[in-house]
């Protein structure tokens, strides 16, 4: 039976789907044991100040009781975080964030090592992060932000303070890890040119009324641009919070820029997702807009144009700048508020927010609890905290969004855990999958690639629908070179719907595509989700594709199949060509090399610029041009045996070619059909023996292959 979607991906040839008879024997990946364990401690820092506004020492854990949406919950952590006074020493420079933040870790435990690492080290540290917002930043603006960080550096920084300096322009990084050394900070930020902030700012949305009158004839719209660049910076604020995690110490992230533009609803999945990230890191955003106290002028700045259409004698150009403002600080507070840290906004003293985190993180109860809602929906859940002291006032977060699982996920949120896995170093095995590569010369030094992906049918999860079972599975792949940039890329959604899913449990899903790659070594890594409950598995490999001309006898890779499928779709160009299709039928990979004795083994492989006869000749020295034009223009042979250990148990016929039968890729294509009924079940060696007769050279590649007994119960 198979299924087949008929459509392109990216540069990839037709995409089709079979299924495949299933053996348990197939080939994997390695199958150790994956322990997961999920810990939903919620951490909440508390501050509690008297009528005077001093800090309330000395209170227990049975002096607090937490509330999550109106319920009571038991407190399971409880501790006090006291910088001001334990005399702290001075550390050089403490590595909790690596050298780009963007990156993912090689090992699953390095977290929970890293923990116990950075728990005595920032006990009663006050930990901050200055984040540099240079993507959308103005020069001056960028001046600004640099002399508040230094003055803070030179005359605010308390000994007990930890400061890690973070820039966002082209890429994300990690200018300084976190130390006490005022002289690596003052260095970095020394560092930080007017110009950086060059390339990345707000766009236009297409409409000229209101615009400055710049003498072009056309405005842009960049809607897209614009909502690319906030998710590119909350996405950026989000990977800071994650790879901090590790530290359960409050820490405090003093965001500078010029306000954050959300459009609508398009940035709201990335916006919640760093707020949650910060939440779960215990991480407060105290954002800062660089721009000061704004005198926003009737007409726009003198040294803008004059503004086209009628706004400017209306006020309603006025009344936009003003809109303008309000909305790119809007996210700002937002950040703030829902991470338990708070938005400076129009003033020219940049100090506050400096004193204020010191105010914040200098004395605070730190206590943790399991929430009793199992739920996973990814609600907004509100907190409460209160105390049985009279008279005082409490200051904590006011709450955070629960973790969702796969079905509450919306789909923007789904897209990105795709992503996130893909660029994952650690593999998915929640789901299996297996994974199939060969190569096939199309001209020159280009090849086809053709990429088998198979996934057990009886791990996919059918619904029914109608008369129907149906399920779908996203498909995620990159391919990177030797240097690990990426080449191509990959993104399909398959729809499957059968009779009854009962017919898949015994049989995998196969999905195939391909595209044309030049000689070199490559790593391939792909991502498999089934969408019902949204399990995932990866799978990922170094493959080389050889450099041809210099070999001898030049050979394709030899692919092994039981099944044909029909094919509707038309390639276009032969760039793109699948040598796998021809003659409207395609040649279906079989992945696992497991056969039933009662199916035909099919064989496809090509030979490249065979030797000719009168060139052999030539070099060994003899001349006979007579009856040269009755001669073949060349001369392969070919067979397969096969073998159990040092027996032979069965060899096909000798096939003979003498004439080029895919001459616009210069190439002698071999397809062989051998019946296995002749062969008994069980293990055996398939050598293919392919011999250049003319040109004195031969190959004799090596498959391996199970051929297992046919059930009672023929597969269709």
């Amino acid at each position: 039976m198979t299924i087949a979607p008929t459509r392109f991906a990216d540069r990839a040839a037709a995409v089709l789907l079979a299924l495949v008879l299933f053996c348990a024997t197939s080939p994997s990946q390695q199958s150790d044991y994956v322990f997961h364990a999920e810990s939903d401690l919620v951490l909440v820092n508390v501050t509690v100040r008297d009528k005077s506004g001093k800090f309330v020492p000395g209170l227990k854990s049975e002096d607090f009781a937490i509330f999550e949406d109106n319920k009571s919950q038991k407190i399971v952590s409880f501790d006090v975080e006291n910088v001001d006074a334990v005399p702290a020493l001075d550390v050089a420079q403490a590595k909790p964030l690596p050298e780009s933040a963007s990156g993912e870790s090689s090992l699953a435990a390095s977290k929970a090592d890293a923990a116990a690492q950075y728990a005595s080290q920032f006990k009663d540290r006050r930990l901050i992060v200055l984040f540099f917002d240079l993507s959308a930043m103005e020069p001056d603006e960028i001046d600004r932000a640099v002399t508040s960080a230094e003055h803070y550096v030179d005359t605010q920084m308390a000994p007990a303070d930890l400061v890690s300096i973070v820039s966002l322009g082209s890429s994300l990084l990690v200018n300084q890890d976190f130390t006490t050394d005022h002289a690596l900070l003052k260095k970095q930020l020394d560092g930080f040119s007017t110009g950086s902030g060059q390339g990345f700012e707000e766009g236009t949305t297409g409409t000229t009324e209101g615009t400055p009158d710049t003498g072009q004839p056309f405005t842009a719209d960049d809607t897209e641009y614009n909502i690319f660049n906030t998710d590119r910076r909350l996405e950026a604020l989000r990977s800071v919070a994650e790879k901090l995690a590790h530290v359960q110490q409050k820490k405090s992230l003093i965001y500078f820029s010029s306000g954050m533009n959300r459009t609508g609803i398009e940035n709201q999945s990335e916006l919640r997702a760093a707020v949650n990230a910060a939440v779960r890191s215990n991480m407060a955003f105290y954002t800062m807009d660089m721009r000061g106290l704004q005198a926003l002028v009737a007409g726009g700045d003198a040294q803008n144009a004059s503004l086209r259409g009628v706004s400017a004698y209306s006020g309603q150009s006025t009344l936009n700048a003003l809109n303008s403002n309000f909305t790119t600080q809007e996210t700002l507070v937002t950040l703030a508020s829902d991470t338990g840290g708070r938005a400076f906004l129009d003033s020219n003293d940049f100090s506050k927010i400096f004193k204020g985190v010191q105010q914040d993180t200098s004395t605070y109860y730190l206590l943790g609890y399991h929430s009793t809602n199992p739920a996973r929906d990814g609600r907004y859940r509100r907190i409460v905290v209160k105390s049985n002291l009279r008279d005082v006032k409490i200051d904590y977060r006011r709450g955070y969004y629960a973790p969702a699982d796969y079905k509450h996920s919306t789909k923007e949120d789904k897209e990105r855990q795709l992503e996130e896995e893909l660029a994952s170093e650690l593999p998915a095995t929640d789901l299996p999958l297996y994974l199939g590569v060969a190569y096939f010369r199309l001209e020159g030094n280009k090849f086809f690639v053709p990429i088998s992906l198979v996934v057990p049918g009886s791990q996919i999860p059918f619904v029914r629908s109608s008369d129907r079972d149906q399920a779908t599975l996203d498909v995620i792949g990159m391919v990177l070179d030797n240097a690990h940039h990426p080449l191509n890329r990959i993104r399909d959604t398959v729809k499957l719907a059968v009779s009854t899913s009962a017919e898949v449990q015994k049989k995998n899903v196969q999905y195939d595509t391909g595209m044309s790659l030049l000689s070199g070594k490559y790593h391939l890594k792909f991502v498999v989700r089934e969408n019902q409950t949204g399990r995932m598995g990866s799978f990922e490999t170094d493959i080389e594709v050889p450099e041809l001309k210099a070999l001898p006898l030049k050979m394709s890779s030899v692919v092994l199949a039981s099944q044909i499928q029909p094919v509707k779709v038309k390639v276009k160009t032969s760039a793109d060509l699948n040598p796998l299709v021809h003659d409207g039928s395609e040649i279906i990979p079989n992945i696992t090399h497991v056969f039933s004795a009662t199916q035909h083994l099919l064989l496809y492989y090509e030979v490249y610029d065979p030797a000719r006869p009168a060139a052999a000749e030539s070099a060994r020295g003899t001349d006979s041009a007579r009856g040269e034009a009755n001669k073949p223009s060349i001369r392969l042979l070919s067979n397969v045996a096969f073998f159990q250990g040092k027996a032979k148990a069965y060899e096909s016929s000798l096939v003979e070619l003498t004439e080029l039968n895919a001459r616009e890729r210069k190439a002698a294509v071999f397809q062989l059909d051998v019946p296995l009924t002749s062969l008994k079940p069980g293990f055996y060696t398939c050598q293919i023996n392919v011999i250049d007769d003319a040109g004195g050279h031969f190959l004799f590649p090596r498959l391996a292959l199970l051929i297992r007994q046919e059930s009672s119960t023929p597969a269709r």
